[in-house]
């Protein structure tokens, strides 16, 4: 019973290797501009890591927005459904799935099971997500990384535009104006903060929400969100790999259900 779940997301390509429910294998690394071959160096090498043979995986899963450059896999399924199915086995309460990653952020209503239940998603422009926050951070003279740390008791400036053009000639006047970096940064997350918990609103109330993607490791955003929608948020150990998690987790009921 052993599957493979690769997510190929646009900042970061991230492989799971399952043994029955017994994570054995994670592979995170850049995507860089050949999203094929980043994923099957990342498939080898989980399964090497795993201590396996290509031949021992009986079933893999594509997913995220590199999936249809997969020849490999055995079936691509929409992130969408690995996250909710991710989440709810890493917290089998879970009632929102809240993911921000490299090019779009969603929120997902998840039910028994894990089966989505309600999804909104910001794909149609890059506003809040991390590649945006790439942006800001080179404007900004800091890396993704450290924005939460540097913001996270600051008060925010308002940043009127989430367009990454324009917020980023923004940043430039504020900072050519004087005001402080860590504000600028606050005001950032907030603006974040607003725009997902506009998505969200319609899912609530929810008791269990899980934060997950690459943005979910900047405490700064983590702290606005739940400032935002007045819930906190529950960060799984590795927010990153839930939607390969997902995937892998799909393989394991496809194999199920061909018994």
């Amino acid at each position: 019973m052993i599957t493979v779940g690769i997510d190929i997301g646009s900042l970061a390509a991230k492989a799971v290797l399952l043994n029955g429910n017994t994570i054995q294998g994670v592979m995170i690394q850049p995507t860089g501009w050949q999203p094929k071959s980043t994923a099957e160096k990342i498939y080898h090498e989980v399964i090497r890591q795993a201590g396996y043979k290509p031949q021992d995986v009986k079933y893999i899963v594509g997913t995220g927005y590199g999936r249809i450059c997969l020849t490999f896999i055995h079936e691509a399924v929409t992130e969408i459904t690995c996250h909710a199915k991710g989440a709810y086995f890493v917290i089998p309460r879970t009632q929102l799935v809240i993911d921000i990653g490299g090019q779009d952020s969603k929120v997902i209503r998840v039910g028994p099971r894990g089966r989505v239940e309600d999804f909104a998603m910001n794909d149609k422009c890059a506003a809040g997500t991390g590649r945006f926050l790439e942006v800001m951070a080179t404007a900004l003279g800091t890396n993704v990384d450290e924005m939460g740390d540097i913001a996270l008791d600051s008060e925010p400036v308002s940043i009127s535009s989430m367009c990454t053009v324009f917020a980023e000639s923004e940043i430039i006047s504020l900072l050519a104006g004087g005001t402080p970096r860590e504000r600028i940064i606050a005001g950032l997350h907030h603006s974040i903060a607003e725009r997902v918990a506009r998505m969200a609103s319609p899912m609530l109330p929810a008791n269990e929400i899980i934060f997950t993607g690459g943005v979910a490791n900047n405490r700064g955003i983590k702290r606005a969100i739940e400032n935002s929608i007045g819930v906190n948020l529950c960060l799984p150990p590795n927010p990153q790999i839930i939607g390969a998690l997902g995937a892998a987790l799909l393989g394991q009921q496809r194999i199920k259900e061909s018994r």
